[in-house]
């Protein structure tokens, strides 16, 4: 009888991280996504988020107080912890005013990365970062994703609006 033990899979080449990282798409409620799945978005220096969809996360987790006191700089990723779920804040410009640009939205996707290795996160739910009123270009801004993250095993969802809704009331 041999020592040794049969695994029926040692004929299958080990999966390779690009091959587990997915980026895919969605449409519907971007907080409708599982209570464990990382957040993340889009947000200015200052932590304004006075208009669009930090809006809602800012009433939804708070916090604003304890983001300033992270001293997060463009190009750089604040993170909340709340419950099971890690929420980061890409901090893509100075003042909620300006605009980012596609380099600092580059280097703080690489932060955030960084960040989900730390905290151990494999999947993150957000919107089509930048494309919004920042006004990036979502073909290029979906490329990025795809780069930055194709070497590790982090699924991101993105999540859109129906294409039939204008205007979106969410009571939180």
């Amino acid at each position: 009888m041999s020592s040794e033990v049969e695994n029926p899979s040692s004929d299958l080449p080990p999966e390779s991280a690009e091959e587990r990282c997915t980026v895919s798409h969605v449409s519907g409620d971007l907080f409708s996504c599982p209570e464990d799945e990382a957040l993340a978005h889009c947000i200015s220096e200052d932590c304004r988020m006075g208009a669009g969809i930090a809006v809602l996360f800012k009433k939804k987790f708070n916090g604003v107080e304890e983001l300033k006191a992270q001293k997060k700089i463009p190009g750089q990723c604040a993170v909340l912890k709340r419950g099971r779920r890690y929420v980061y804040y890409l901090i893509t410009k100075s003042k909620a005013s300006q605009k980012p640009t596609y380099d600092s939205l580059r280097r703080s996707l690489v932060d955030m990365k960084t960040q989900c290795t730390l905290n151990g996160v494999t999947r993150i739910s957000m919107p089509r970062i930048g494309c919004g009123l920042d006004r990036l270009k979502w073909e290029k801004v979906s490329e990025m994703l795809e780069q930055v993250f194709k070497h590790t095993d982090i699924c991101i969802t993105v999540y859109s609006l129906p294409d039939n809704t204008t205007t979106v009331k969410r009571h939180l």
